[in-house]
């Protein structure tokens, strides 16, 4: 049962708490609050500069402080919050922290936050209970990073996208429950396949009742394939710089985490996965469940690669999934992923957009807050449609003009009419990475210029750099008068050379994390702020321990495919040391009819299923249920052989010769120079590392 901590004395009322306006953000002094450092600040976070202060001061003038139409329409429908801040996870630990981010509530001004993230951080602070069409369609917000929402069904609820742990969405059904009468649920229906978006599904509905079909749980073509897999070949480096993108471990502060643009954080509490047993097909498909009807609109290839809108038309109620949001999303997210298509984006907003924006009255997602009248649904919709192909054939022009990868993104600029739009900023994108990422897709990483076709590595070109530019004093000299003149860009061209050749030299490391911060201090987009932050905070105290948002498990590893985890064991494999040698082993799996060939040539194991091998040197035969617990570290390879769930027949040392050409990764490896490295990755067996998930889309 979820534990909950009221941490505060008071139920926060009308928006939970929320009292800074748009027009108190542009109007604010830009001082730093002095609370006490130990609750809010990183005693070692720096203040903003003046040149960051000035440049802050124009950042505000030149945004529509005037347009208030967000803050009305965050708060409105709402019902009430609860009187805790704190959902506690079943093992022990802190899940979800709200109150981490009061401060955000003291109606104050910060020159270490940009104007519209400082915005928009506020209008995220949103907690609690609301109603978005009356008596009909309800969301618990503040909960997690996404929103869970409830639709009164005939005789229960209908649940969408039930958040990232069990415990945040169990706490959000008990408290809606709470308030509007108890109700079961009925149906489940997950947008798309980032970890957010379902991994609380356990916490609102039992197996039992979806495996027998009691329990409709429906869900986008390709989603059990994309919720495993996007993060399972790199998982271990997208979930490093997961620290990074998303600031997990930065305190939150004005100097360091203050949002996350399509929420707060992510819930650090058990992740689960129950596979869905309805799936969408059709690019439309009409369905009524439990009274309601619905249209789901498929939309591959936008945020996530399988991903649907939902329609209901007896509302007049238009569901955008993570399709459109309060903020431009990324087209490539920061923690490593497949480019995503910003054409097909904006083309199925359009395509929503004709289809339903004519008639809808209430535009909601699983991010942000719900839009009401016609008119403003259409205003958001094109906005983000526009945005998005604009982002898409802008970059291409400059592209086919001679722009490079390594210029666009201080050459393409979003047009003045969208930048005017709130709907058109990018929080969770940004105009930086984003156009690099379009040129990336349709072009690739290289700019055309031989000399970055086959450069060397940081480390081996810095100490050329370091000499011809005089040595490390030259350097610090110059980076202090740079830094000193704000000119922080040009500062960190030269200091990160420096860094790169001499890593152990803490001054230079501690001038560039103080040049990275005030960046940071300069970001609309919390992905830029935060990676720009961590990126200090490791040069000044190493890579931080605690303990980051768990998102795999046991639903995670069962879901995965046998195959999946070969093709896993294949990443794993080291050439050098498997050399020249070469074998094929036959896997037979039981009870679920499996067979595969995995087969070790050229320093490169490969695996076909369907197949056995006549000549196979040895053959391992092991239930998939029991491959399970191996994979889950729950039990080694070893362990399942000698309590005679896995049987060896032929050559064992085949077997043993492949353990040791396996490495093991390590969450906590080094990105800045200099930094060391964090032991942030439990003891597996050789056989039993699991990929590591990431928090969402990002």
């Amino acid at each position: 049962m979820t534990t909950r901590i009221a941490t505060q004395g008071r139920a926060f009322t009308v928006i939970a708490g929320l009292m800074m306006t748009s027009s108190a953000l542009a109007a604010g002094g830009g001082g730093i609050v002095t609370a006490d450092p130990n609750t809010h600040f990183d005693p070692k976070g720096k203040a903003p500069s003046a040149v960051t202060s000035e440049l802050r001061a124009a950042q505000r003038k030149q945004l529509p402080f005037e347009d208030e139409r967000d803050f009305e329409e965050v708060k409105r429908g709402f019902i009430a919050a609860p009187p805790y801040r704190q959902i506690m996870a079943e093992a022990g630990h802190v899940a979800w922290d709200m109150a981490s981010y009061d401060w955000l509530l003291e109606g104050q001004d910060f020159d270490s936050i940009h104007p519209s993230l400082l915005r928009q951080a506020v209008l995220n602070m949103g907690y609690g209970l609301y109603e978005v069409v009356p008596d009909r369609i309800y969301q618990v917000r503040g909960f997690d990073l996404a929103n869970i929402t409830f639709i009164k069904g005939d005789t229960g609820w209908i649940v969408f996208d039930p958040l990232t742990a069990k415990e945040t969405a169990a706490a959000a059904l008990a408290f809606a429950n709470e308030q509007l009468g108890e109700r079961p649920v009925v149906a489940v229906v997950f947008s798309h396949s980032h970890a957010d978006h379902f991994g609380g599904v356990r916490g609102v509905v039992d197996e039992a009742d979806v495996r027998s079909g009691k329990v409709p749980v429906i869900a986008p073509v390709g989603f059990m394939e994309h919720a495993v897999s996007e993060n399972v070949y790199a998982g271990n480096a997208m979930s490093r710089r997961l620290f990074f993108q998303y600031g997990t471990l930065l305190p939150r502060s004005p100097f360091g985490h203050v949002d996350q643009s399509i929420g707060k954080n992510a819930a650090a509490g058990n992740t689960g996965l129950i596979p869905p047993n309805t799936i969408i097909h059709d690019d439309f498909k009409e369905m009524t469940v439990d009274g309601v009807r619905m249209i789901f609109q498929n939309t591959p290839g936008t945020e996530a690669p399988a991903e649907m809108n939902t329609y209901f038309p007896d509302f007049k109620a238009f569901w955008a999934a993570e399709n459109i949001t309060g903020t431009i999303h990324n087209i490539y997210t920061l923690r490593g992923a497949l480019v995503r298509d910003a054409l097909q984006w904006s083309k199925q907003i359009n395509q929503a957009l004709y289809r339903f924006g004519q008639d809808a009255e209430v535009m909601f997602a699983s991010h942000s807050w719900p839009r009401w009248g016609n008119a403003r649904i259409q205003e958001v919709m094109r906005a983000q449609r526009d945005t998005y192909g604009n982002l898409n054939n802008g970059v291409l022009r400059l592209a086919n003009q001679g722009v490079t990868i390594n210029q666009v993104h201080n050459v393409y600029k979003v047009p003045g009419s969208l930048q005017k739009q709130w709907a058109a900023r990018s929080y969770h994108g940004s105009v930086e990475h984003n156009s690099r990422a379009v040129i990336n897709r349709y072009l690739g990483y290289w700019d055309g210029n031989p000399t970055t076709l086959i450069p060397l590595s940081p480390a081996d070109s810095a100490p050329l750099y370091v000499e011809m530019m005089g040595g490390s004093a030259a350097i610090l000299k110059k980076g202090r008068e740079l830094s000193a003149a704000g000119k922080y860009k040009l500062a960190q061209e030269i200091l990160d050379k420096l860094v790169q050749a001499e890593p152990q030299n803490t001054e230079a490391k501690d001038l560039l994390a103080d040049v990275f911060e005030q960046i940071g201090y300069q970001q609309e987009s919390p992905s830029l702020r935060n990676s720009f932050l961590a990126a200090a905070y490791e040069l000044r105290n190493g890579i931080p321990s605690g303990t980051p948002p768990k998102t795999t498990g046991p639903d995670m590893i069962r879901a995965m495919s046998t195959d999946l985890w070969l093709d896993f064991l294949g990443v794993r494999l080291d050439s050098e040391k498997a050399g020249d040698k070469a074998f094929t082993i036959n896997l037979v799996t039981p009870d679920t009819d499996g067979r595969y060939v995995v087969e070790l040539s050229n320093g490169t194991l490969t695996n076909i299923a369907g197949f056995q091998a006549e000549d196979a040197a040895l053959t391992i035969t092991i239930d998939r249920a029991n491959l399970e617990a191996v994979m889950m570290g729950a039990a080694s390879f070893d362990d399942q052989i000698a309590n005679g769930k896995a049987t060896l027949v032929g050559d064992r040392s085949v077997y043993e010769d492949l353990k040791t050409m396996l490495v093991q990764f390590d969450l906590g490896f080094e990105i800045m120079p200099g930094t060391g490295s964090a032991d942030l990755t439990p003891e597996r067996g050789v056989f039993e590392q699991a990929p590591p998930a990431t928090t969402s889309g990002g």
